[in-house]
This record gives structure tokens, sequence and C-alpha cells, in this order.
């Protein structure tokens, strides 16, 4: 095999475990949280909100993590529905209005921190602190040429 079909061959095999990973990854944190009355998708738009320690629109949570500013539009109206955000006039932009945590959602994601660090600490048992570190910059380095080299002609790789 030469040295780009490895190369290739690897790539493939890292990105299905990545995709298995997130699948693994969602299921854990639907079981970690779910009593609390989260799901993964609930949990990381609140966790949006509190890593930017402000207020933020749905377009802005849509793009901190990647997703489609439909969806997240369904979980922030499930999650308003439930008391855990709200949502309130944006000086900047008549439409698109902030949305925030309310005390109950502050004190949901406070809970669901807690078991995510005991958790963390569980699940990475035995790994190294450097072995952890390199994953996640090759992971980070993937993820910008995604978003920003490869991406940008898409066209070159449909031969």
């Amino acid at each position: 095999m030469d040295k780009h079909s490895e190369l290739s061959e690897a790539a493939t095999d890292l990105i299905l475990e990545v995709f298995r990973f997130n699948g693994a990854l969602l299921n854990s944190g639907d079981n970690l949280v779910g009593d609390l009355g989260l799901t993964s998708a609930r949990w990381q738009v609140l966790g949006a909100i509190v890593l930017e320690e402000r207020d933020l629109t749905v377009a802005q949570i849509a793009r901190r993590m990647g997703l489609a500013r439909q969806s997240v539009r369904r979980v922030v109206n499930d999650l308003v529905d439930s008391d855990l955000l709200k949502y309130s006039e944006n000086p900047h932009h008549k439409r698109a209005k902030l949305v925030g945590l309310t005390h109950k959602g502050a004190e949901t994601y406070r809970l669901a921190d807690q078991r995510q660090i005991r958790w963390a600490k569980a699940l990475t048992d035995g790994i190294t602190i450097k072995d952890l570190k390199t994953s996640l910059s090759i992971i980070r380095c993937l993820e910008e040429r995604c978003t920003e080299e490869v991406g940008q002609n898409d066209q070159e790789w449909n031969l």
C-alpha cells in the first residue's frame, strides 16, 4: 500500500471512529442528564450560552455549535417552554431576540456540569494528559480544515 493510500485509509478510519464516538457521546450525555429534563442537544445549547458568558441569538448559538439554525431554534423553543431559557429584546437587532438562561436553567446546567466533571474523570482514567491534548489538537486541526480549506471547493472532489 502506498503512503497516500495508507494516509487516506487512516483518515477514513479516524473519521468513522469519530462518528461512532459522537453517537456514544450523545447517548452517554442523554443518560447522564436525562433526569434533569435535558438531552445532549438541550445541554449543548445551555452550554453554548454559559461558555460565552452572555445572552446569544439563535444564529450565534448555531454557529458556535456548528449546527443549522432551524434545529437550534427548535431546541431553544423547547428549553423556553421548560423554563430553562428565556427570550429578551436585542438592542442590536429588531427581530433576532437574545436567548439567556433562567434561574432554573442556570441551576440545571450547574448540576449537569458537576456530573460531567465526574464522568469525564472516569472516562479518561488511564489516559495521559499528553495523549488527550494530542487528540484534541488533531481533531481541532481536522475540524478547521473541514470548515475553512477543504470545504471551500467541494467541486474538486466530485470526479
